[in-house]
């Protein structure tokens, strides 16, 4: 069931309409939240349905076992893990694993495997990290088991950020759940400004760049323009963010208007002035989670610089794999580890500077590394990658773009809007009392019928197939 569907916009209306009844009821609550959840997510493939609910009961009772019996709390998050590890490994690496072992010994695995595990559940990258990070902060200590299985369903499949985020806590997310929050007019507003923006960064600016980044990536001929590719590549960062921050700031209006607070997943990554903070602004959910159960654990730099790059690398490797089961997204995070190591021995970019030329030069640098990464990320090989690359740096062709008015229009606007925001000009624009509220309804207003008349062609998230 996807957001910007009609199916969707009637789910949602009923299980609004009764989600105002259930008041301080919280058993009905989490109830409703739980089929409803289940609904969602069996909308694409009521099988899957087993699945989420197989590798959520072993969590459910691997997190009790492990407070109940310290003495095997090991064994039992252990189990877990392998649980979890493997069904994902199952359903989206085993073909990408035999794909190889048949390149490298000519035999036909990958057939057999693929008659077995040809689709991949939408969102189960998503779901799967939630659950991990609930059984090792159990583990960990930091967390305390419920017994309530409904409360952990309703926590696991909560369908706002089910199958493209952000990952929630459970930490953060099990106290909400059982406690008893009014929905105010304000968490109602917001809740309200978040889902317009949401749908204009994806309806408006991602779906409209969509056609350009088909037409340039999927045409097996590669452009001999420079100015060609660095306006397709451009193009795909912006979708891919408007993409999947819509999809972010959507969930975080649902959730706000069922009386949750879920974090915020992105805060304008390419104004960063270094990589590092370009990750402390991209993913947020995604780059602190690796941070948390894969690079502290690894033993982040405290065991002297060397480990702490080689631990970065495995970090950024592991993350590229978590996108997909391919070698270009193996190779984009690969280069996301390089230039970060980079900036670590150069001490260049960073986040700190205060000359305003250093900024530029610094947020500069950054672009260009994200860019050519993205490269990789999107190009159907690594060799189709290096292709446009080459042709990218050869500086070379003409202006003939071939896009057509409105991909590029949508796509100017959301730079204008970086831009502004990263001269700070967005903070001096200040209207308050009565006119500034007319000036935001007016605004919204707007943004709504831009939705309805200049929306894209229709399409999945992104993130779905990750």
């Amino acid at each position: 069931m996807l957001f910007n569907s009609i199916v969707f916009l009637l789910f949602a209306t009923l299980f609004f309409s009764i989600w105002q009844f259930t008041k301080s009821n919280i058993t009905f609550k989490l109830v409703l939240l739980t089929i409803a959840s289940f609904v969602f997510y069996g909308w694409w493939d009521w099988r899957f349905l087993f699945l989420i609910i197989l590798t959520g009961l072993i969590d459910y009772l691997a997190a009790i076992a492990i407070a109940q019996i310290p003495k095997y709390k090991k064994a039992f998050l252990i189990s877990s893990l392998l649980a979890n590890i493997g069904v994902l490994s199952l359903f989206k690496y085993s073909g990408f694993i035999s794909e190889n072992i048949d390149q490298l010994l000519g035999t036909s695995l990958n057939n057999q495997i693929n008659d077995f595990f040809l689709i991949t559940p939408v969102g189960i990258s998503f779901y799967t990290f939630q659950s991990m990070s609930y059984t090792i902060d159990v583990y960990k200590g930091k967390l305390k088991p419920t017994k309530n299985i409904i409360q952990f369903f309703a926590y696991l499949s909560m369908f706002p950020q089910l199958v493209a985020g952000p990952i929630i806590r459970a930490k953060d997310m099990l106290p909400q759940l059982i406690g008893h929050r009014k929905v105010t007019k304000e968490d109602t507003w917001e809740g309200f400004r978040f889902i317009v923006k949401g749908y204009f960064k994806k309806m408006v600016i991602a779906d409209n760049l969509a056609p350009i980044v088909v037409t340039a990536f999927n045409n097996t001929m590669v452009a001999d323009s420079s100015l060609f590719w660095w306006g397709a590549v451009i193009a795909f960062a912006f979708q891919i963010y408007c993409d999947f921050a819509g999809y972010s700031d959507i969930a975080r209006g649902l959730a706000r208007w069922m009386g949750y607070d879920f974090p915020d997943n992105f805060n304008h990554p390419y104004i960063s002035t270094s990589l590092r903070e370009f990750w402390g602004r991209w993913h947020i959910s995604l780059s602190t989670w690796f941070r948390d159960y894969v690079y502290i654990p690894l033993g982040g730099n405290k065991k002297g610089k060397l480990r702490g790059h080689i631990n970065m690398w495995i970090t950024m490797v592991v993350s590229g794999l978590w996108h997909g089961a391919a070698w270009t997204y193996v190779m984009w995070g690969a280069l996301h580890a390089m230039f970060l190591s980079i900036e670590r021995v150069l001490r260049f970019p960073t986040e700190k500077f205060s000359n305003q030329f250093l900024r530029f030069c610094g947020w500069l640098l950054v672009i260009v590394q994200v860019l050519v990464a993205w490269v990789f990320f999107r190009a159907n090989s690594i060799e189709h990658a290096f292709e446009i690359l080459k042709v990218m740096f050869s500086f070379k062709g003409s202006l003939s773009l071939g896009w057509g008015f409105d991909g590029s229009i949508f796509m100017l606007l959301i730079i204008l809007r970086e831009i502004m925001i990263y001269m700070g000009i967005d903070k001096r624009i200040n209207i308050k009392g009565t006119k500034g509220v007319f000036a935001e309804m007016i605004f919204y207003a707007l943004l709504i019928a831009i939705i309805i008349f200049f929306r894209g062609n229709g399409s999945e998230f992104i993130y779905f197939q990750f």
